[in-house]
Formats: C-alpha cells, sequence, structure tokens
C-alpha cells in the first residue's frame, strides 16, 4: 500500500497533466475538417470527452493525495496562491484546475450556449483551457521535488504534440473535405 501512495504522489499529477494533454489534442483533433469527415470528428469528440474525464479523475486524486499526505492545505485547493511554502506554483495549478473544470462543466452543457453571442462565449471558455494546460505544465514541472526523467520526457512529448497540432489548427483557414471553405 505504501508503494501506491508514493506513487500516486508524484504520478497522479503527471497522469492528469497527460490525460489533459491527449485531451487538448483530441479537441484539436476534433475541429479538423481538412482530414476528418464527420463521423470521425464524432469519434474525435467523444474521445475528446472521455480523456478529459480521466484527466479530471487523475486530478481529482492528485489533489486528494496531496493534502491526504500534509503536501498542502485544503485553503490553498480552494484560494489560490494561499500555499505557505509555494503560493505562485500552488496557485497556478489551482487555478488551471478550476479552468479545467469550468470548461468540463460548460462542455458538458454547451447545449445551452444555443445563439451567436453565447457560443461566443462557450468558445472563449473553453479555449480558455489552452491557459490552464500551460498554467498546469508550470505546475507540474516546478511546484514540488525534482521531476523524474521520465515526467519530465513525458511533459515535453505533451508540449511538443500540443504545439503541433495547435500550429497546424492555427496555420490556415478550415476545409471541409470537397473544396468548400
Amino acid at each position: 500500500m505504501n508503494t501506491a501512495v508514493q506513487f500516486l504522489d508524484f504520478g497522479a499529477g503527471v497522469l492528469a497533466l497527460v490525460s489533459l494533454s491527449v485531451t487538448v489534442l483530441w479537441g484539436l483533433a476534433a475541429t479538423d475538417r481538412m482530414v476528418l469527415h464527420s463521423g470521425h470528428r464524432l469519434l474525435a469528440q467523444a474521445v475528446h470527452r472521455g480523456t478529459g474525464m480521466a484527466g479530471l479523475g487523475f486530478l481529482g486524486l492528485h489533489i486528494w493525495v496531496k493534502v491526504a499526505q500534509g503536501h498542502t492545505g485544503a485553503l490553498s485547493i480552494a484560494v489560490p496562491f494561499t500555499d505557505g511554502a509555494r503560493p505562485v506554483l500552488i496557485g497556478l495549478g489551482t487555478l488551471a484546475a478550476y479552468v479545467f473544470v469550468a470548461v468540463a462543466v460548460t462542455g458538458a452543457v454547451r447545449g445551452a450556449f444555443t445563439g451567436h453571442t453565447a457560443s461566443r462565449w462557450w468558445r472563449a471558455l473553453h479555449m480558455s483551457a489552452y491557459a490552464a494546460w500551460a498554467l498546469a505544465l508550470i505546475h507540474g514541472l516546478k511546484s514540488g521535488r525534482e521531476a523524474a526523467g521520465w515526467a519530465t520526457a513525458g511533459y515535453a512529448i505533451c508540449l511538443v504534440g500540443v504545439a503541433i497540432r495547435l500550429a497546424l489548427r492555427l496555420r490556415g483557414p478550415r476545409r471541409i473535405p470537397g473544396g468548400r471553405p
């Protein structure tokens, strides 16, 4: 049992970030109209939602373990920047967690954001997940002990993967198969 707790103490956060990185990648893939047809985009959206739920599960486990092990307090997870030892780095993680939860909740009730103005608000909130992901990456690399080689490699792979996919997404207009803009 002690080995499992030790693994979770250092691994649950990494698993959360990797899962949420995969969620970002699948979310970007789900918007790709150059390669994916509508059925494939629906599948990509389902994977996006599933990995997002897994990421939130690992995030919850990460928070629970850190509080249970006494690495941070309940106030630090509720109020950003109140951790006694590392207020900025733990606060970045707290902010990222709040944004991820907000994105997940509004994603689950996306149908409530009908209409042009409301859909813009939803899209802006959903895109804030990129900023939260960056905050989580900084939090993960700097807030605790020095990251193990495998964790740093995992973070680097996530960063490169998201950067490449985001660059492809932003490089030009989306085209629907068949040549329509």
